[in-house]
């Protein structure tokens, strides 16, 4: 167990320093720093000055050593149009975007469980190809899109849920679905499979011949190994979705962490631009590493081995 963990760690502390060199690089190239400073009217001579202020002028190697020790030193900068500390506007906004985040993987595994249970207990039937029909669907339709139509009917026509803002639960209803839906078929998939595999495995066929009831086999034995591989997909997921909520708050116009990395990339604000990367992946790597983590402790070969 003990060499799974260090295996896991080196692994994402190397996904970690690579993400930061990517970002770093990118945002100097897609745009010169300086540039974004300067106001408008700045001259060559202001634009030179910013350059040799900020440190804009010494070799790229070293700029990045300075950017890393105040990652280590929880120092993400300041924002280049407000001034404002990165760390605070980010903090700020965290809260709503976890909050959307969750109630999105809640809302996918509540369709998804159910559904790939459904279509695992009557294979190749009508309700199977139904639950898969599901799950095609919720693919092949984009998220934005997704939230477009649920504007358009719940909000505009019916005018059921509000369309913009996070004040109330009411405003995440919409953007939830949206959200959540894009991830319900990779998990209804996976657990299909899951279900599939366990209830032809030896151990369901011997509880059946023992008199067990249907619903303890299918629930405690079968479900409960099956969930096994979700558990780590939905880690993915979840970090995929505070990712892509950017998408979705920039629809429903909800001031989270996605939202503030909409309006930096349109005003080439680099600093929140690099630190919004690098903790969304962080966050992404992170969770990646505690599924593994539990999946690890619940598989007893890994157990054993260790």
């Amino acid at each position: 167990m003990l060499r799974f963990l260090l295996r896991r760690l080196i692994v994402a502390v190397a996904v970690a320093l690579t993400v930061s060199v990517i970002t770093f690089v990118l945002s100097h190239v897609a745009v010169d720093p300086a540039l974004a400073v300067a106001p408008d009217s700045a001259t060559d001579a202001d634009i030179a000055a910013i350059r040799e202020r900020y440190g804009f002028d010494r070799p790229l190697p070293v700029q990045y050593l300075d950017y890393l020790g105040d990652i280590v030193t929880l120092d993400l900068g300041q924002s280049y149009l407000t001034g404002e500390p990165v760390a605070a506007m980010i903090a700020e906004r965290v809260p709503t975007t976890a909050l959307l985040a969750f109630l999105s993987i809640l809302f996918a595994l509540a369709l998804a469980i159910p559904l790939g249970v459904l279509a695992a207990v009557f294979p190749n039937t009508v309700i199977d190809r139904a639950c898969l029909m599901l799950a095609v669907v919720g693919q092949a339709i984009p998220n934005f899109w997704a939230g477009l139509l649920l504007i358009i009917v719940f909000g505009v026509q019916l005018k059921w849920l509000p369309i913009s803002g996070s004040d109330s639960l009411a405003h995440f209803v919409m953007p939830t679905i949206a959200l959540g839906t894009f991830a319900m078929p990779a998990l209804m998939r996976l657990t299909r499979a899951g279900m599939l595999d366990v209830l032809a495995s030896d151990y369901i066929r011997t509880a059946r011949a023992m008199g067990l009831a249907s619903p303890a086999i299918l629930f405690r034995w079968g479900l409960s190994n099956a969930l096994l591989p979700v558990i780590s997909l939905t880690a993915v997921q979840f970090g995929f979705m505070l990712g892509g909520s950017i998408i979705i708050e920039s629809v429903f116009a909800i001031h989270g962490v996605g939202y503030l990395a909409w309006q930096s990339f349109s005003r080439s604000d680099m600093p929140v631009i690099q630190a919004i990367v690098l903790l969304v992946s962080l966050a992404y790597i992170v969770l990646t590493l505690l599924a593994d983590l539990v999946n690890a402790w619940m598989d007893p070969r890994i157990r054993s081995a260790a």
